[in-house]
This record gives C-alpha cells, sequence and structure tokens, in this order.
C-alpha cells in the first residue's frame, strides 16, 4: 500500500513538473528572445519543443531566430513544422511567402498568399504588399 501511494506521489509530482516547465521554458525563451538573447532563447525553444512538441509558436520562434542568424535552411524548416502543426499561422505563412518572393518561386507565393488572405486577422495589411511585390518581380522578369 505504501510502495503505491509513493508511486502515485511521483507520479502527480512529474506531472505537475513537466506542466510548468512547458509554461517557464517558453515564457523565459520569449523573454530572452525580446531581450535579443538569441542563442539563450534558441536552446529554450528547442527545450520547450521536448515537453511539448506540438507548440507552433516555438516552431515560429525558432523560424525567427534563425532568420535573424541568416540560416534559411533551418528557418524553412521551422515555418513549415508551425505551419503543418497550425495550418492557420499567419505571421508563419507570411514568413514562408517572404522567402518563397526572394527565391522567385511565384506558384508557390500565389498559393500561399490565397491561403494567407481568408486566415488573416493581424497582418491582413500585407496581402496587398505581398500583391505588389510580386508584379514588381514579375515585371522586372519581363523586361530582362
Amino acid at each position: 500500500m505504501r510502495k503505491l501511494f509513493l508511486s502515485i506521489l511521483l507520479f502527480s509530482f512529474f506531472l505537475t513538473i513537466k506542466g510548468h516547465a512547458k509554461e517557464n521554458f517558453f515564457e523565459e525563451a520569449k523573454k530572452n528572445y525580446e531581450n535579443n538573447k538569441m542563442e539563450v532563447s534558441k536552446f529554450l525553444f528547442q527545450r520547450n519543443i521536448v515537453f511539448n512538441p506540438k507548440d507552433a509558436n516555438s516552431y515560429l520562434y525558432l523560424a525567427k531566430i534563425y532568420n535573424h542568424e541568416e540560416n534559411e535552411k533551418e528557418e524553412i524548416k521551422n515555418l513549415n513544422t508551425a505551419l503543418l502543426l497550425s495550418p492557420d499561422n499567419e505571421e508563419a505563412m507570411y514568413m514562408l511567402i517572404n522567402i518563397k518572393l526572394k527565391k522567385s518561386n511565384f506558384a508557390e507565393v500565389r498559393n500561399l498568399t490565397k491561403k494567407f488572405a481568408i486566415v488573416c486577422s493581424k497582418l491582413c495589411s500585407k496581402t496587398s504588399d505581398i500583391e505588389e511585390r510580386l508584379k514588381d518581380i514579375e515585371a522586372s522578369k519581363e523586361s530582362n
């Protein structure tokens, strides 16, 4: 009986610690990100993903860090994961659109822009900006 009680107590304690770790890692990582402590925040976001692998926001912030580090491959990988977990994540979608615009991948930009226009709530004003940039790039390609 005593072993059962200790097992239940330890299991409850583990669940409590695990639940607090999720929140603490993300919030602490976000504070470090906002204070431009990229290495610390990257480590904490990665650690948060270990405890909460379906946290799309951690992947989004990692993508932002990789953007800051100019590591496009890792940025794209994290944006794709964020969008896989949260298909309506307009910030991740907008960041991916910007990358695709730089690479002149017009078909993907158009496809993503259509989705973006449907899901946007905070960044809707960016839709016209994307369309303008796309037109400018297409026009410059045609004139060359």
